[in-house]
């Protein structure tokens, strides 16, 4: 819950529970946050266990740990169909789609 309370690894975790998996490159553009900042709350939630660290070359990609309790799924899952049509959310979703050269095209 305490990894929840943060909007901006909120607003991190909604795009990982969206996509499945996202670069940091696509959470910095979505979120406009910097990249030291986000690699930050990705650590904590990482270290928490709450995502799990994919390297493709000098890309970090993050999804949902598979080791997460079927609660915590749960509770990811309600929020993220509560929340994905909250302003700030619905704006975080534009942002990834509207990205030029998402990393399905350049990570590799």
């Amino acid at each position: 819950f305490s990894i929840l309370s943060d909007p901006t690894r909120l607003r991190a975790l909604m795009l990982i529970q969206s996509e499945g998996e996202v670069c940091v490159c696509e959470l910095t553009h979505a979120l406009q946050e910097s990249q030291p900042k986000v690699s930050r709350h990705l650590a904590l939630m990482r270290d928490s266990g709450v995502v799990e660290p994919r390297r493709e070359g000098t890309w970090m990609h993050y999804s949902l740990s598979p080791s997460l309790p079927e609660w915590a799924r749960d509770i990811i899952g309600c929020s993220h169909a509560r929340l994905a049509d909250l302003a700030t959310f619905r704006r975080d979703a534009q942002r990834l789609t509207e990205m030029n050269n998402r990393p399905e095209r350049i990570c590799a």
